[in-house]
């Protein structure tokens, strides 16, 4: 039997799309309280909880985030500016407080894994509860171009460090983007088994003919490149090749 709660949770989980145009208009800091909160909800290994969020809403540091993001003026527009980070400044700090050697434990790269799938997780949760309350949302991995003066300009302590941020808003009703095509779950859901690249490429090559199409209607024609030669273009120059350096001065991925 069919419940409309659930299909209205599925609808709004499929409906996603990422938002870069926004009204400027404030979101009340209940309503921000009730989405981070949301965040909090999600799961983290061993209830550790191991990231923070900055909610940055201070005009100044947006407009530096945005020119340390690529100037991407989204982030300057957006109500708030969410900086997810990996967090294990906080473990380290009880540690200390109660004389427990931490240090070989959180020089590792399973620490690493654990504060970042931490963050990501919260930040699903946020995006989700955002998008119930008609807010829209975006991801910002260009925060990752600048690490280091992001960490300071948010004072970021040692084994914290800037995941990526997200803005949110209230959208602009006639900026809203059409819902992009995803790959067919034949290729990114596999049963029992991995499968041959073979089986799935056919897929992927229908899928390619998809966003084609997608991307034609959405440029007005002057776009007609597939989702294989768009990742391919974006991949194929290194990018961020600092960032190892970068995770072993913030005291990540040390071991």
């Amino acid at each position: 039997m069919k419940n409309p709660k659930h299909d209205e949770m599925i609808h709004l989980l499929r409906n996603h799309r990422s938002i870069r145009e926004f009204q400027p208009k404030r979101i009340p800091s209940d309503l921000i309280n009730t989405v981070l909160a949301a965040g909090q909800s999600a799961s983290s290994s061993s209830h550790g909880q191991s990231y923070t969020i900055i909610n940055v809403t201070d005009d100044k540091k947006k407009r530096m985030l945005a020119d340390y993001a690529g100037k991407q003026k989204h982030i300057r527009e957006c109500s708030n500016f969410l900086v997810f980070c990996a967090d294990l400044h906080r473990l380290e700090q009880i540690a200390s407080l109660n004389s427990v050697n931490m240090k070989e434990v959180i020089d590792s790269t399973e620490m690493l894994l654990i504060s970042t799938i931490d963050a990501a997780l919260a930040a699903q949760n946020v995006a989700i509860a955002a998008e119930s309350l008609q807010l829209g949302i975006v991801y910002i991995g260009g925060i990752r171009n600048n690490p280091e003066p992001v960490s300071e300009l948010l004072e970021l302590p040692y084994r914290v460090y800037p995941v990526f941020g997200m803005c949110i808003g209230y959208p602009q009703p006639d900026k809203i983007p059409d819902r992009k095509p995803r790959l067919p779950l034949a290729v990114v859901c596999h049963e029992n088994r991995y499968s041959s690249f073979e089986d799935v490429y056919p897929k992927i090559q229908l899928y390619d003919e998809e966003m084609r199409d997608y991307y034609a209607s959405r440029s007005d024609g002057r776009r007609s490149d597939t989702w294989s030669g768009a990742m391919l273009d974006k991949r194929k120059v290194p990018r961020r090749m600092f960032m190892k350096q970068f995770l072993n001065e913030r005291g990540f991925s040390l071991r």
